[in-house]
């Protein structure tokens, strides 16, 4: 038996019908050269063979005191969560999206562990896909992302590799609590209370400084006031997910002719995407969209410290520039910011840059929650970068040819852009409301056309 933590115990609290708590990700992998038309099928009878299910995919959801616990599950059914199923003809992409956009939108069974494997067959050139969700109170996204490349190899000849739900998990890597969430910073607030009254002078240091300089810079104000948009409506049930990749060649090309970062260019590019797309519907505002973008914190750490498990991660309220009609000059400005941001941080220890990140998103998380503060609109949209894989990796003799995250979108925070980097390719995931966000696989190609502008722009 083991008790929830606050935090996981937030994302059992936040979730109904209209906002599942879940995050996944989908893999696309290409057949070994050797294998027969049906190795998909027979993938699938492997896989129905490993009965094994070890931690934390053994576990469901209990209450002891009336407080939410884990306990193993002895009774697990693994033909529920493990699903073996076809794309309907002509198995392109588009089929594959739509029904990733279908399953994302689905609550899981709370009286069941809260995970789902599903083994997708179906798709041309002799190609096939594995989604996977899971509850975000049980494995956060950095979390899952380590498991799934547990579950790969870079060694194409590698056979009887198991699940995801059968690798022994090192103790405390499941609960690493290292994703890029802002509730993980407003509890972590509440915790440690030693530690944090420690920081109280240097955030409060920090907090006066940032106010007084909204006062006298209204572009840096307009951080602590992003503008409404349709992006922080109510939302439904109903959701649409949209993925692309992207050459990292490209991507390192600009960064060079702009002295930027990656970070940097593919921020911008979602600026461009977000900024196109919102004009197309007549609903750009005047004022910038404002977007909440994890950063890590280990480079902060001090030498000797522990750097394995926790929480590492502090958030930049970064100004998209999106009322700027130059990709050129809007990527300047993201850098700027950006530089402006790191250079704060840079003078605080990673305690004081999670509480000053928690006291200046605490507006924001109370209007997520509640909805009753419209006037503290502190961010749009969230951008979020996840590590993935350096090297080309396989599964089984497989070879995957990408991998994109599939996140949350909530009330008031409609579109979630997550993205990967897999050996040359980082890769988008776009997940947001589909009544509220109406066809927002368009803005695949205007994050395309974003790069196209910053390359023609540095080449003229």
């Amino acid at each position: 038996m083991k008790p929830l933590s606050p935090t996981d115990q937030l994302f059992l609290w936040l979730e109904k019908r209209q906002q599942p708590m879940h995050v996944g990700g989908l893999q696309i992998f290409s057949f070994p050269e050797d294998a027969p038309d049906d190795y998909v099928a027979r993938l699938a009878e492997q896989l129905r063979k490993d009965t094994q299910v070890t931690a934390p995919f053994n576990l469901r959801l209990d209450s002891r005191l009336a407080q939410p616990v884990w306990v193993q599950d002895d009774h697990l059914d693994l033909e529920h969560h493990f699903r073996f199923v076809a794309l309907p003809t002509p198995g392109r992409i588009r089929e594959l999206l739509a029904f990733i956009s279908a399953e994302h939108s689905h609550l899981m069974d709370r009286e069941r562990p809260l995970w789902e494997f599903h083994l997708i067959e179906g798709l041309g050139d002799r190609q096939f896909a594995v989604y996977i969700k899971v509850h975000h109170s049980l494995v956060d996204g950095i979390s899952a992302m380590r498991m799934t490349q547990k579950m790969l190899s870079t060694d194409p000849s590698k056979r009887n590799m198991p699940p995801v739900w059968d690798m022994v998990v090192r103790q405390g890597q499941s609960g690493d609590r290292s994703s890029p969430s802002l509730w993980q910073s407003i509890s972590h607030l509440l915790g440690e209370s030693g530690k944090q009254l420690g920081t109280v002078p240097a955030v409060a240091r920090e907090l006066l400084r940032s106010v007084n300089k909204a006062r006298k810079d209204p572009l840096y104000n307009s951080m602590f006031h992003a503008p409404r948009s349709i992006l922080n409506r109510k939302i439904t049930g109903s959701r649409r997910f949209a993925a692309q990749s992207y050459c990292l060649k490209r991507i390192k090309a600009v960064c060079h002719g702009y002295d930027a970062t990656v970070n940097d260019v593919v921020t911008a590019m979602c600026a461009s995407a977000l900024r196109t797309y919102l004009m197309n519907l007549d609903a750009l505002p005047e004022k910038p969209l404002i977007a909440m973008v994890p950063v890590s914190l280990r480079k902060y750490q001090k030498s000797g410290e522990d750097q394995a498990e926790g929480n590492h991660v502090g958030v930049i309220l970064a100004n998209l520039h999106t009322d700027e009609s130059h990709a050129g000059e809007r990527l300047r400005k993201i850098h700027q910011g950006m530089q402006e941001a790191k250079e704060r941080y840079a003078h605080m220890s990673p305690e004081e840059i999670l509480n000053y990140t928690a006291l200046t998103l605490a507006p924001a998380c109370f209007h997520l929650l509640t909805g009753m503060a419209p006037k503290w609109q502190t961010f749009n949209v969230v951008i979020s970068n996840v590590p993935g894989p350096k090297e080309t990796s396989y599964w089984n003799g497989a070879k995957l040819e990408g991998m994109y995250p599939v996140s949350i979108a909530m009330d008031r925070m409609a579109l979630n852009m997550t993205l990967t980097s897999y050996n040359d390719q980082i890769e988008f995931g776009l997940i947001g409301c589909r009544r509220t966000l109406p066809s927002l696989q368009r803005m695949l190609d205007y994050l395309e056309d974003g790069l196209v502008e910053l390359e023609q722009d540095m080449a003229s």
